[in-house]
């Protein structure tokens, strides 16, 4: 397919319309119009979301199911509201089977300690793949370390995709959770979680999935996926940082002690013994990021109203376009091929180091990221120092790409 065809790709939305919501693209860096390619480090915030937030403290700031006073039920109001859209906008049974927390990281090593923790004996097994985030390794190895048990990896090939035949094997009574990435953020890598849950559910395994770089990008319906708990980020989703959510099962979550203690976890309080609120409540420990929340639920207003499978379509036009024109460059190499990938472009660039690459192009107004992306195993895995990533956001176009290979085409005629 043509460069011309890739970009007449969805003509559905309007970029341009969506690109004037995004008030930072208004910048200029080192005197060029910012493109910005690391929306899988952290998106940008619309004006929907930015004037939600603002609206919070400027006309209702108040602490939540604390008090009769009307600033706090309608900070309540708005708080509970936000759990719900996001309940519906990932299909869950239920929104008291959202959790607020501060991100994924949270949400995942809530999951570790509150969940697994007390069922782990010496020799059992934790399974995770080779591609996963530091938040979804980490919390399992401080588990392993604690309780004896061992932590098993999936391997991956060359193309950055998941060996399905050897996650069969490694399927077994031991395995006591599975966690696994829906999209990866090195690799851009979109797991078969459905498949993967099935497998799992045949022994009973529950399944982890980190869905930070899914939501911003495609549908997510965690009743299809048939996984145990999603974890998933609001900065991810073009939301507030320090804002995040877990999806647990009722049952999961009705059995798991809280993870933190005070505030408004708790039902009754003696300094005998403390009795502890049902969830999502047990699980939401002290004043809670109420901004974030409410602007969390302003995002998913935002996607909602553009449409997830619009923006799954056209983000697949620009990756489409992005992979065919910048594999034209003298020295560029795609790290991670897999067939079924989202909008993440992880590169080097003969053997130039991935910093430098990053510091130059953004002389040139392009942000990407450099390094290992809080994935250092998979960086490990290519035998890389470091990859530079550009990574694709609903407000990137395809000039955006043009001006990226652009400026990395300088950059190799710097070191030629």
């Amino acid at each position: 397919m043509g460069e011309s065809s890739l970009k007449a790709i969805n003509p559905v939305l309007d970029i341009e319309k969506i690109r004037s919501d995004f008030p930072v693209l208004n910048r200029k860096i080192h005197d060029s119009p910012l493109v910005y390619l690391d929306t899988a480090a952290s998106a940008q915030r619309p004006l929907k979301v930015i004037e939600t937030v603002v609206d919070f403290y400027r006309n209702y700031n108040a602490n939540i199911h604390r008090g009769v006073h009307t600033l706090s039920q309608e900070a309540t109001a708005a708080y509970e509201q936000s759990r719900e859209k996001i309940a519906r906008f990932i299909n869950a049974p239920s929104s008291q089977e959202v959790v607020f927390t501060r991100g994924t990281t949270e949400s995942i090593n809530l999951v570790a300690h509150s969940f697994l923790r007390p069922k782990l004996q010496p020799g059992d097994e934790i399974l995770i793949s080779w591609m996963e985030h530091h938040s979804n390794i980490v919390p399992w190895q401080l588990l392993c370390e604690e309780t004896g048990a061992v932590l098993k990896v999936i391997p991956m090939n060359q193309h950055g995709e998941l060996e399905m035949a050897a996650l069969e094997e490694m399927l077994t009574e031991r395995v006591k959770l599975l966690g696994i990435v829906h999209v990866s953020n090195a690799l851009g890598t979109i797991n078969p979680v459905e498949d993967i849950c099935t497998l799992a559910g045949r022994l009973g395994v529950p399944v982890l999935v980190d869905g930070a770089q899914a939501m911003p990008h495609q549908s997510v319906d965690v009743q299809t996926l048939g996984c145990d708990f999603y974890c998933f980020s609001g900065h991810k989703m073009y939301g507030p940082t320090g804002i995040g959510a877990l999806w647990g099962r009722s049952r999961h979550l009705h059995s798991m002690k809280p993870y933190q203690g005070g505030g408004e976890m708790i039902r009754h309080v003696t300094f005998e013994k403390s009795e502890f609120n049902e969830a999502p409540a047990k699980f939401e420990a002290g004043t809670p990021n109420i901004a974030g929340a409410i602007g969390m639920g302003a995002a998913v207003d935002y996607l909602r109203d553009i449409g997830m499978e619009n923006v799954a379509a056209y983000e697949a036009g620009l990756l489409a376009y992005g992979t065919e024109r910048l594999a034209k460059i003298d020295g560029f190499r795609m790290v991670g091929t897999a067939t079924k990938k989202a909008g993440v472009m992880s590169f080097v660039l003969a053997d130039i180091h991935a910093n430098d690459v990053g510091t130059l192009v953004d002389l040139h107004g392009v942000a990407i990221r450099t390094g290992h992306h809080c994935a250092m195993p998979v960086v490990q895995f290519y035998g890389l120092p470091a990859t530079a990533r550009a990574s694709l956001g609903i407000y990137n176009t395809f000039s955006d790409i043009d001006i990226l290979a652009d400026a990395l085409e300088k950059v190799t005629g710097m070191f030629a």
